[in-house]
Parts: C-alpha cells; structure tokens; sequence
C-alpha cells in the first residue's frame, strides 16, 4: 500500500474538521433530537481532542522545542482569524470592553476559543512534561476532573463544600472550563504519550469507549446537570483508544488533507453566514435554514468550495523533492547513536561533532534528533555554526573547536558557547574580554591548535585567569585512523603526553573538566578511555572516512542518501556526442538520462569521468561525459523503461542496490568526510523516520491546529 494512502491522521483531521462543522449546524436537529444529541454532543466532542493528540505527538517527538515556533504560528493564525471575523463581531455589537478578555481567554467568535486555550494549554504542558510523562499526566488528568465539574458535571459539583466559590473565580476569567488551563494540557499529554495498542484492541477499545461516553452524556442529559457539554469521564479513554488505532493505521501524510482541514475549521462559520443571508435573499429560508440537513450540507459544500479555491489559487509552495535532494534517515541516526554509546568506557558520554552542517546531514535536524536519544553535548567548527544551533533552540554543551576571535567574546556568552582556547595569547586575549567559558586545546603532536601538553608554565598561567572558566580539557589524535606500527607507537606518545598533562593539572590542584582525547578513529582503534567525553564524528553518520581498516567496526547505518531526477532521455545514433567538448561519444545506439544534479550541488567534477554510477529503478547505470554545474548524464541504454521524473540515486538504496559515500569519495580519490560536506545548499533537505518521508511544512500546516510533518 502506498504511503499517501495510508495518510490516517490526515485522514482524520479532515472528519474531525466535518464534525466541528456539525456541531455548530445541527444537521439532524429537524428530524431526532437525540440523534443530533449523539452526534453533536457526543461524537463531534472528539475533534478538538483530536487535534490536541496530534499536537501532543509531534511536540513530543521534536522534544518539545518546537513549542515556540509552533505558538508563534498559531498567534499568527489566530489573529488573522480574528482580524476576518471582526465585521461579524461589530454587525453583532460584540465588540464590547468583554470583547478583549474574551479575545485572550475565550476567542472573538465561538470556533476560535481553540486558539487562546492552546495558546495557554501548550506552555503548561510543557511544564507538566518536565516532571516525567507520567506525573505530567496525573497533574493535567487533576486539572480535567476539576473542569468536569465546571462542564459535563456542574449540577453535580455545585453540591460539594467550596465548589460555587471555586467555579465562580473560574468563570470570573474564562466562560467555560473547556480551555487552555483545564482541558488542553490533558489531551497534549496523552498525545505525547503516544500509546500503541494493536489495531483490534484499538478498535474494540473506541468502540467500547465510545459506548460507555454515549450513555454518560445520555444519562448526565436526563439529569440536566450540564453546564456545557464538551468534557466526559470516558472521552480520555476514548481518545487514547482511538489515537493508538490511527498511529497504527498511519504510514504515510496528505498534505492537501491538512490544509483543507485547517481552512473548513476556520472558514464554516463564515460560511453558514453566507448561506443563512443567501436563504434570506433568496427566500429559501425554509429550506437551507429549516432544514438542518439540508443547511449543514450547503454549509458544508461552500465551506469545501471555498477552502478549495483557496488552496488552488494560493501560491504553490516550492517541492523540495522535486530537482535534487538530501534525504537523512533519522532513525538510522538514532540507531548509530545507541551503537556508539554501547562502546564507551563507564561515565563516558557522546559529543556529536555536527560542524560543516553535520558534515552535509543538517545540523539543526541531526542535533534535535540526537538530543532524544540523550545526546547532551555537541561541537561545531565556528561561531557561527554554534550561534545556529542555539537560535534553533538546541540546548546543551555546544563546543566550538576552531578559533574564534576574542572580539566576539560577547557572542559567546550571549549564547551560552564553550570556545576551544587555540593557544596560550589566545586565551589571554579571550581572559581579557571575559569571562568566557572555554575548553582548553592541548597540543600533544598534532601541531594544529592548543597549547603544548608539556608547557606546564603556560598552562599554569591560563588556569589562573580569573575570566577563563575552563570546563575541559581535549586534544585531537592525528593517525589514529591508521593500524601500522609507526602510527600506533604515535599515536600511544599522544595519549601518554596528554594523560600526563591532565594528571600534573589535578596533582596542582587545577580541575581539569571534561577529558576527551577520542574522536572516530579514535574509538574504532583504541580500547576504552578514560575521559568523559567521545567526540563522533564521521561515524555518527554510519560511514567511514575510506577504506582503511580498523580495529573494530559497531553496527552503523548510513544516514544520508543524496537523489535527484531524470529532466530528459536522448537517444543517441553510434558516432554522436553529447555534452561539453563531446567529452561522451556513442559507439552503439545509446539512451541517455539527464540528470538534474552538478558539481554546483557539490559533486565533484571529475565523478561523470572516474567510474561514478548512480542508480534508476534498481539498476547501476553509469555516469558518461564531462559532468556539468546542474546536470550530468547517465548511460541507461540497458534500462529502457526510464522515463523524465524518475528517482535516481546517487548514494544510498534503490531495491536491492546500494552506492556507497565511501565508494562515490573513492572514485574521486578523497574521503566521506570532504564529500558529504561539500553537498550544497542548494540540495534540499528532507528527514524521515520510520516509513514517512515529509515535506517541510509550510506555514499553515505549522500551526498548532493541525500541526507536524510525518
């Protein structure tokens, strides 16, 4: 089954939407009052709590740091709402001094209350998730049962000591306890916990719920005990049931159906306007007023009129698929991680070098990810790189290995950097603009950056500058990538001179911090160190640096696969050329493949002419001619059936082939490391995890409401 047709969750946005849609069109109120009971008041009741789920689960799944920019759009949204419905709001004398509490607690018009309750409910269920997923949950389940009593139960809760003096200062700031304090934080938790049930129990437990919530809502109906009638006891069972039916049902993300779900919820109300003074003009009333199934449904077709041509005529946002792409498989990166840290002496922890934009693999994307699985230091090349991480809100230790001038001393304190001291003036000068946090570099032979190991009286000094707080101390293992004697013999001086450097450091009552000497090759060649951190690189990225052989290889998958397609197919007669200089000449009837990926994209060059090949519906197909910016040439004379569009692959699978980073480096005589980095920018980005592979959302699709990529 393809993936956009197993598109549950999106599936489900758009009935839930259709259900808020019903509630405010009663479409069976003409005909049964207790089946429009049913469906308004019982059924419709689980599409907000839907769309919270959903907002829970991709808020989990980032760690939470996409909470920011995820109100920040719904803020956006929601004031867009409301600026559209300010004419309705003055034709009904609603703009009153009320008009502004409620544009902050209760929304401007009664579909909008979504808005500020999330706006609210999204910060205290982040608080809430700070203590554990299952304290949080306790916390916001208490706060639900004390809304019940202001909802579904207030006849009943009116009847306990206090109650009245309670709900009164309650709906002195908010009109019903379905809202951001009460309501919300329970539903974006239980997203967050994102319970997996197998399909049948799934199933039988919606259905059992659902059950037992109808007889509730029927039975709390007969005793008129309501206040309002958006909150049940069983309708968190309900949801999770249900929620864990869809996360089992779900492969796959429909864009067009989270779209069109946010317009419908945000557009009907202005649309059962249009109809009702349509009716009136027309003089319909009687039917597309009177009759409620007949009104929901002209509501229902303008509303999805409307949304549809808006969607049409809207600017297409730009595919980041469709020329030539980065594709990173987030879960081989999880699982690379857990690998590694299998490796690591007792107290050891990962620092994730993800400098050069995580060597080509995105370095936000790659640091969020690495953040989940418990990854709490990482280090960059730059200033700048470092800056980035923060300003996409990665928190932890962010080490910058290069030199940074001591002039922007402010920047990294602004930031919370730790900069590496390159060498004793360097410290001094950074001393001077403090205080700085630093990790000092110690040069134990590889003669790059750092202070030379055995100069004890430099070292002497910068531990007294009273505006270095020197929280580690690291040097860089020059051949540990290689098993030959020689290199071994200096690469054990090197850990002999730094291990000597640290010990005189404590003997003199100066704390060293953090130790870390091992990077890749590092652990792949040396047994366990005994420092607190290992810097992976190369690895982390589930690929060696060439072919050179190591001690010891862990179970590492790659994570990067680089894709472009077929613009065009040429056919060839023997004797013709293709290309510049006619560097590609046909000796047979030849079908070529353009290619829509160059040395502009970060190629090299000389790939098209040392053996490169890429793959097209599972086959290697190789690389002819001179390679150009945007576009090279495949020789697919042997795969007939290629056609323009098609996916090709120039690292990574396609059925039952694999090409390589190390091979595609090993034609052009370099390394994965100088390859992956020099992919461009201008290569698009796109991550998955498990069987999704998403788009980046655009902004409307990043609101709260119907939120997160799959």
């Amino acid at each position: 089954m393809k993936m956009e047709n197993r598109a549950a969750l999106d599936r489900a946005r758009l009935a839930a939407a259709v259900l808020v849609v019903c509630n405010h069109t009663s479409p069976l109120s003409s005909f049964t009052a207790a089946g429009d009971f049913f469906l308004t008041r019982v059924l419709a009741r689980l599409a907000v709590p839907l769309f919270l789920m959903i907002s829970g689960y991709f808020l989990e799944r980032s760690g939470w740091r996409s909470a920011r920019r995820l109100l920040k759009k719904t803020m956006v949204l929601y004031a867009a709402a409301a600026a559209l419905y300010l004419p309705l709001n003055l034709y009904a004398g609603q703009v009153t001094p009320d008009f502004f509490r409620k544009l902050v607690t209760d929304g401007t018009l009664y579909h909008l209350w979504y808005f500020p309750a999330l706006l609210l409910g999204v910060p205290i269920a982040k608080g809430l998730r700070r203590l554990g997923l299952r304290a949080g949950l306790a916390a916001a389940g208490a706060l639900y049962l004390i809304g019940l009593g202001g909802d579904s139960y207030y006849g009943l809760a009116m009847r306990l000591p206090g109650a009245e003096n309670l709900y009164g200062a309650v709906f002195q700031v908010f009109t019903y306890t379905r809202n951001g304090l009460l309501y919300v934080p329970l539903f974006l938790l239980l997203g967050a916990a994102g319970l997996r049930l197998s399909r049948r129990a799934a199933a039988l437990g919606t259905l059992a719920g659902l059950a037992l919530m109808t007889a509730e809502a029927f039975r709390l109906r007969s005793l008129g005990v309501q206040r309002h009638d958006s909150m049940y006891l069983a309708l968190p069972l309900v949801m999770v049931c249900l929620f864990a039916w869809l996360l089992e049902e779900n492969g796959g993300r429909r864009r067009e159906l989270r779209q069109l779900s946010a317009l419908v919820y945000l557009l009907h109300p202005g649309c059962i306007v249009l109809v009702r003074g349509a009716a009136g003009a027309l003089g319909l009333e009687r039917w597309l007023v009177g009759n409620s199934l007949i009104h929901f449904t002209a509501v229902t077709l303008l509303t999805f009129v409307l949304s549809g041509l808006i969607l049409i005529l809207r600017p297409r946002p730009l595919r980041p698929m469709a020329r030539a792409w980065r594709e990173i498989d987030l879960d081989a990166l999880a699982h690379n991680a857990a690998a590694l840290q299998k490796c690591l002496s007792p107290g050891q922890e990962l620092m994730a070098v993800v400098k050069a934009d995580a060597y080509g693999h995105g370095a936000v994307r790659i640091a969020r990810r690495l953040r989940r699985t418990g990854v709490r230091a990482f280090a960059v090349a730059c200033l700048s790189e470092g800056i980035a991480l923060r300003k996409a809100g990665v928190r932890g230790t962010i080490l910058i290995l290069g030199w940074t001038d001591p002039e922007d001393a402010p920047l990294l304190r602004r930031w919370r950097l730790t900069q590496t001291v390159a060498d004793e003036a360097h410290g001094h000068a950074l001393a001077a603009r403090g205080p700085v946090h630093v990790h000092l570099g110690l040069d134990t032979g590889m003669h790059r950056l750092g202070v030379p190991a055995e100069d004890r009286e430099a070292l002497d000094r910068l531990f007294r500058e009273k505006n270095l707080r020197i929280d580690g101390v690291f040097s860089h293992l020059c051949v540990s990538d290689s098993l030959e004697k020689g290199d071994e013999d200096y690469t054990q001086r090197q850990l002999d001179g730094f291990y000597q450097a640290v010990d005189w450091l404590r003997s003199s009552g100066y704390g060293p911090g953090a130790v870390h000497i091992q990077s890749s090759y590092g652990l792949l060649n040396l047994p366990p160190q005994p420092c607190r951190y290992l810097r992976a690189g190369i690895i982390l990225y589930g690929v060696p640096s060439d072919g050179s052989p190591t001690a010891a290889w862990p179970d590492l998958r790659p994570v990067l696969s680089l894709r472009a397609r077929v613009a065009s197919v040429r056919r060839l007669t023997p004797g013709e050329g293709a290309g510049y200089g006619l560097a590609f000449q046909a000796r047979r009837e030849t079908v070529l493949a353009v290619v829509t990926i160059g040395y502009g994209d970060g190629l090299p060059r000389q790939l098209s002419q040392t053996g490169g090949e890429a793959l097209i519906r599972g086959r290697r197909c190789p690389m002819v001619g001179r390679m150009c910016m945007d576009q090279l040439f495949l020789d697919v004379t042997e795969v007939p059936e290629v056609r323009p569009g098609d996916l090709v692959t120039l690292i990574g699978r396609d059925g039952g082939q694999e090409i390589t980073a190390q091979e595609v480096s090993s034609h052009c005589g370099t390394i994965t490391n100088e390859l992956l980095s020099q992919l461009g920018p201008r290569l698009s980005l796109v991550s998955h995890e498990g069987d999704a592979v998403p788009n980046p959302p655009d902004g409307l699709e990043k609101t709260a409401l119907f939120s997160g990529a799959q």
